[in-house]
């Protein structure tokens, strides 16, 4: 039941995410497309922090907040399992290196989202610039680590297709969020603030599809809970078919007592030599002196003595 839960981690982010960057641009197209003192000059597209840092920085800061904490904990939680092998065990301590490594990068990507919400491009221009570095360098820095472990546990694991999966989906990541942030970088110095504007817009949604794609690595935590073991369905199988005890365990048997339908090898054994041998034993031991056999002195079995002579008395 609990890994059924951990799915939904990197869901409730994403949602938030998104719902924050919506949130966001409607509000700025209901009030009439402002102006906000933060835009340059011909700029008529803002950008993220130009509206987050307006009327809506609480929810800014409280939302982000809430999507990267929640996003965090999905690191946390995928490496728990890998642990405990309800996902597929790391097979080397490099690994778990990069795990952790992904997970340090990922939470200083975080703390980077949260401090740009906060000191704002309005009060504290210089700051939030670096903050923003420190969040989309942390992110991508995490998804290369995240990478690097899912390319070496494909090797080990080739028959769990989902790590083929989600290692690509994250390169595919890497490599568009660099192209973008790299157009974004290029496109600022070029003073094209609205297409630098649109680009962040898209890098903001595409971090949120990144989100989503660790769903897919908490699916098997989700069939180790509800799957029988290798071994239960061989059982099944040499037992004749799929008899259930309620838990999904195959029955056999060695398992019950007073059976109203045991198993053959047990009713053979019971009903022959029971029957057979009580039978046998009872019946033959009746006919030849009612099963009690006299000895001598000496411990000889005496001979059995002729049966009485009718009696003459009519």
């Amino acid at each position: 039941m609990l890994g059924i839960s951990y799915w939904i981690v990197p869901i409730i982010s994403a949602v938030i995410w998104a719902a924050c960057l919506i949130a966001m641009m409607v509000y700025w197209a209901a009030t009439g497309k402002p102006k906000y003192v933060t835009m340059d000059q011909g700029q008529y597209i803002p950008y993220i922090s130009d509206i987050g840092a307006d009327t809506l920085q609480p929810m800014f800061i409280a939302l982000s907040a809430a999507s990267v904490i929640t996003f965090d904990l999905a690191f946390l939680f995928e490496r728990y399992l890998r642990h405990t092998g309800k996902l597929a065990r790391n097979t080397s301590h490099w690994q778990k290196v990069y795990s952790a490594c992904a997970t340090i990068a990922a939470i200083a990507g975080a703390a980077g989202l949260i401090l740009l919400t906060i000191f704002d491009n309005k009060n504290h221009n210089k700051l939030h610039n670096i903050f923003l570095c420190v969040f989309i360098g942390g992110y991508i820095i995490s998804a290369i680590f995240i990478c690097w472990e899912y390319q070496r546990l494909g090797i080990h694991y080739r028959q769990h297709s989902i790590l083929r999966i989600s290692f690509w989906v994250k390169l595919a990541f890497i490599f568009l969020e660099i192209a973008l942030v790299i157009a974004f970088g290029v496109c600022s110095k070029m003073d094209k603030w609205n297409v630098a504007a649109v680009l962040e817009w898209i890098i903001a949604f595409l971090y949120c599809f990144y989100v989503l794609s660790f769903f897919m690595d908490f699916l098997p935590a989700v069939r180790t809970n509800n799957h029988q073991s290798h071994e239960t369905e061989m059982q099944m199988a040499e037992e004749g078919g799929p008899r259930t005890m309620g838990d999904g365990a195959a029955e056999s048997g060695q398992y019950f007592r007073g059976n109203a339908a045991p198993v053959s090898g047990y009713t053979n054994g019971a009903t022959n030599g029971h029957t057979n041998g009580h039978t046998n034993g009872y019946t033959n031991g009746h006919a030849n002196g009612n099963g009690y056999v006299s000895h001598t002195a000496d411990g000889y079995p005496k001979p059995a003595e002729p049966a009485p002579l009718a009696s003459r008395n009519f």
